[in-house]
């Protein structure tokens, strides 16, 4: 009989046992292990875009250099022109005039200056009378020379190769000396202005690679990118006080002639980042355009946290505020935990992370 009730208490023992080695199982095979790393810190560039304005390497105004009617237009608006085309004619016939006085007055005082100087060989007149003829032949040609150059202002040519833009006078209009006939712009290169923050100046200015952050690109109106990169050539001298911001001008070339003066657009423009803190996007969640990350402790305890980004990039972020080098954030399953809660995490090495993102960092 005691065997019986040995045998019955055995039993019962390596059921218990059983069952409960069971239920650990079970407990164990449904704990998730949840991946966490730690925000890369490293050099880096990132593309910040400016508000530009885009101007002609040379525009300038064309504009009347004699008072007179509007005798002649040679071109149209929006006309290519060459370098010595005539544009437009003011009436000349009051100058034509003026110089073929000039001219009759310069042949008298050629004449008389060659009979004084015919007495003065012959000892009949003083040398000073020849003198005084002699300069009054030299006054008349001066007088020629300058009926000459107001006949050739009645005549306005293009002093480059360019673009006529809008006429602000009419055929037949009477012009005054100084009147604006129109605008001439050289769009061979284009001159893209735009206003650059003073931290990102500084950036620019200590940058150890110079040559690539001096390359810059443009996109148009319409978001479409321009078809070739322009150089930072220039920066103004001073800060404006009132914004804090200094002026860049890059040059683009303007092949095509897609480029107008007066144009707007955006510069993209590398500014490179020392010490970037940088994390993968995914790693972050958004709440009322806020964005917050799980930050592991050393309970294992997960706790949100409000972060800043600097910049984005495909695939991470900039971080500006908010974490530091060593702290430990969830990177997924952000929505199958809450606050405070504990999970079971596994390490990821930020480099090792990184590598398997697309990374745009140069």
């Amino acid at each position: 009989m005691k065997r019986i009730f040995m045998l019955m208490g055995l039993c019962a023992l390596l059921c218990h046992t059983g069952c409960t080695f069971s239920n650990g199982e079970e407990k164990k095979e449904k704990e998730t292990t949840f991946l966490v790393s730690s925000p890369m810190k490293m050099d880096t560039t990132i593309m910040e875009d400016y508000v530009s304005q885009i101007q002609s390497i040379r525009h300038i105004e064309l504009r009347a250099q004699e008072k007179g009617y509007l005798q002649k237009i040679f071109v149209d608006e929006g006309q290519l022109v060459r370098k010595g085309q005539l544009l437009f004619q003011v009436m000349p016939n009051l100058y034509e005039a003026e110089l073929q006085k000039a001219q009759a007055e310069a042949n008298f005082a050629k004449i008389e200056y060659q009979n004084t100087a015919s007495l003065a060989q012959r000892n009949i007149v003083a040398p000073s009378e020849l003198a005084m003829a002699k300069a009054k032949l030299d006054k008349a040609k001066a007088e020629v020379s300058l009926a000459k150059v107001h006949l050739q202002f009645t005549e306005i040519r293009a002093p480059f190769d360019g673009i006529i833009n809008r006429f602000h006078v009419r055929l037949g209009s009477l012009v005054e000396e100084g009147e604006l006939l129109t605008e001439l712009s050289d769009n061979s290169k284009m001159w893209v202005y735009y206003n650059v923050p003073e931290a990102n100046y500084l950036d620019y200015k200590t940058s150890a690679n110079k040559e690539e952050i001096t390359k810059v690109n443009l996109v148009l109106a319409n978001n479409k990118p321009f078809d070739y990169p322009g150089i930072v050539e220039t920066i103004e001298a001073d800060f404006n006080n009132e914004t804090g911001n200094i002026a860049f001008r890059a040059t683009f070339p303007n092949p095509k002639g897609l480029l107008r003066h007066g144009e707007t657009g955006n510069i993209q423009m590398r500014v490179p980042l020392k010490d970037a803190l940088i994390i993968p996007q995914k790693a972050t969640f958004e709440v009322l355009d806020k964005k917050y990350v799980f930050v592991v402790g050393k309970d294992n305890v997960l706790r949100s946290r409000e972060i800043t980004v600097a910049a984005e990039m495909p695939h991470i972020y900039v971080v500006k505020n908010g974490l530091a080098e060593n702290d430990k954030i969830l990177l997924e399953g952000l929505r199958l935990v809450g606050e405070n809660e504990k999970v079971h995490t596994k390490y990821v090495e930020p480099g090792t992370l990184m590598s398997q993102l697309d990374l745009y960092a140069e």
